[in-house]
């Protein structure tokens, strides 16, 4: 009988010294202590939310929750690319309908699928950003919601929860659909495939959702080999104001 990939995970973390659970999250980022399975003594686990494209944290362990992950009515997401990061770490276990541990092939393919907001470059983007220390998030989409008294918002259910709205320091407040639709339809505009995919902030100790501030920089995915031109980055700086903006490109093998 095959072993749940958990329950071999968990063997495992018994016999390895807890050094990564001892360390700073940001501290072990930085040190570039990084590389895939990395046992540790608590790990933190989430369900797969297939209609949200999204895990929902159902027990978290850890300093990582600080910087990782939107919260929404009190609950923690994460995005698909949060998901698989910390799962490659051996910070998460990702459990299906029947609390059993998906293995990281599974977890692969809905990235391959791109149907939860991200592909394999976006990933890779994503991952070595994050391993360098910084804090990062989903382009447009709030660390935190704002609530009006006496309304209930389901995540699962209304599509104002998710949807990118323009926002005070990261905390998103609820609007009319006919306001954030004008919103998500400026935010789509692309110049020549250069898009926003991260907001990024410097490693901070003291950084928090509910007030996150303005990001260090944004950053850009260009599909094309070449850097953006000269008039197109222009462009650009003036529809970020004062936030500075950088580019990168993931080669193809």
């Amino acid at each position: 009988m095959e072993e749940n990939d958990c329950d071999s995970w968990e063997k495992a973390s018994d016999n390895e010294d807890s050094y990564v659970d001892e360390i700073d999250e940001e501290d072990y980022y930085m040190s570039g202590f990084i590389s895939k399975l990395q046992f540790r003594k608590d790990i933190s686990k989430a369900h797969w939310n297939n209609e949200l494209g999204m895990a929902e944290v159902v027990e978290k362990k850890g300093k990582m929750w600080t910087t990782t992950g939107i919260v929404r009515n009190g609950k923690t997401y994460c995005s698909i690319e949060e998901t698989l990061f910390l799962a490659e770490i051996g910070a998460l276990y990702l459990l299906d309908n029947n609390d059993l541990c998906l293995p990281l092939k599974e977890i692969y393919e809905k990235i391959a699928n791109e149907k939860s907001g991200c592909s394999w470059e976006i990933f890779e983007v994503y991952r070595h950003v994050k391993s360098l220390g910084y804090v990062v998030g989903r382009h447009g989409v709030p660390w935190t919601m704002k609530i009006p008294k006496g309304r209930d918002i389901n995540i699962t259910s209304d599509p104002v929860s998710l949807q990118v709205t323009p926002k005070r320091h990261g905390v998103m407040d609820v609007e009319p659909k006919e306001e954030s639709s004008l919103v998500t339809l400026f935010d789509n505009i692309q110049i020549n495939e250069v898009r926003p995919v991260f907001d990024v902030y410097l490693p901070n100790r003291k950084f928090k959702k509910s007030c996150p501030g303005d990001p260090s920089f944004l950053l850009y995915l260009t599909c094309k080999v070449c850097p953006p031109s000269k008039a197109e980055i222009e462009v650009l700086e003036r529809q970020c104001g004062s936030i500075p903006l950088k580019f990168c490109h993931v080669e193809q093998d």
